[in-house]
């Protein structure tokens, strides 16, 4: 039995594995509020009262860098240190590895209903994978095949600069530097982002936003709300917003596919962008990932898959967790 944990921002989730060679079965998942404990350890703590069990390896992704088995949370005020949890499990180590990095394990689990091929294009066998994904924050990884199996590449790069690309993101930049000394990819593509994107838009709106809309910002999730609207073109500035995340999401994806060389393919993880599919797949998110100049058309032969399968990083903790105990 495989204990496996996806610590975010939001939420974290806990899981059960069952192994049977590389036969991964999910057998018990449970979601907490990651804002509403202290500490990993205190979430692991409950899920093992709650659900009791012989814990044969256990490994979590977590969103934020990895360093010697510990990490200070991106989006949570949590320290999380590997040895801490062994502790608690009575093991000699448990793994701790990036989320993306998780997520990127996970994608070599997905079967194809788990995955919507969004970017025509056939990958190159063991040719490297790039995972890019947006939700509370922006995660970036790679996978890259050693000459025996494929091994991650940890990445912080969705805090890498924003570069604009024209007139309205040069103006979106300046817009943002007011509020921000500096602004990465994270600050558009995530959850936070779209209501930075939505507050730009707004602010150059030739009409008051609406009383409907104010009043869903002002009581809900922002981010949910605007992208709701975007979905339904309910609002000018709402269907902007999620238009520019969109242009967005598809020029970061092919700077990433550049610099992995990722012939494998392209994969899409995090929550936002299952609930968007539509808009991804009318053309935009294309247009931005293959307009790279004289490498256009490499980046035209790169498939790019929308993960489906909201468990992906919790299949690749356990695969991680099978490699350390292998």
């Amino acid at each position: 039995m495989i204990l496996v944990g996806d610590i975010g921002g939001t939420k974290t989730n806990i899981a059960y594995f069952a192994a049977r060679g590389d036969l991964l079965t999910p057998t018990v998942v449970k979601s907490y509020p990651s804002q509403k404990y202290g500490s990993l350890t205190d979430i692991v703590t409950e899920f093992l009262r709650e659900h009791p069990g012989n814990v044969s390896a256990a490994s979590f992704g977590i969103a934020g860098p990895v360093v010697d088995g510990r990490c200070e949370a991106t989006n949570l005020p949590w320290v999380v240190d590997s040895r801490d949890v062994a502790g608690l499990l009575k093991r000699d180590m448990v793994g701790l590895l990036n989320d993306l990095e998780a997520t990127a394990y996970g994608t070599l689990h997905l079967s194809a209903k788990d995955k919507l091929q969004i970017v025509s294009g056939t990958p190159h066998s063991r040719g490297t994978i790039a995972i890019i994904a947006a939700g509370t924050g922006l995660g970036e990884a790679g996978l890259v095949w050693d000459g025996v199996r494929y091994r991650t590449l940890p990445s912080e790069g969705g805090h890498a600069d924003f570069a604009p690309r024209n007139e309205v993101e040069i103006d979106l930049l300046r817009f943002l530097l007011k509020k921000y000394e500096r602004v990465s990819y994270e600050r558009l593509l995530s959850g936070p982002g779209l209501y930075n994107l939505y507050q730009y838009f707004r602010s150059i709106a030739t009409y008051p936003e609406p009383t409907w809309l104010q009043e869903q910002i002002t009581a809900g999730e922002p981010a949910a709300v605007i992208s709701n609207a975007g979905m339904q073109e309910k609002d000018e500035a709402c269907v902007r917003t999620l238009d520019t995340f969109v242009s967005l999401y598809g020029a970061e994806a092919g700077n990433l596919a550049l610099k992995l060389f990722s012939t494998g393919g392209v994969f899409i993880g995090g929550g936002i962008a299952p609930k968007i599919v539509t808009r991804i797949q009318k053309g935009t998110f294309r247009d931005s990932f293959t307009h790279k100049g004289r490498f256009g058309d490499l980046l035209s032969q790169i498939p790019v898959y929308v993960i489906l399968n909201d468990k992906a990083a919790l299949y690749g903790a356990a695969h991680f967790a099978l490699l350390m105990s292998s």
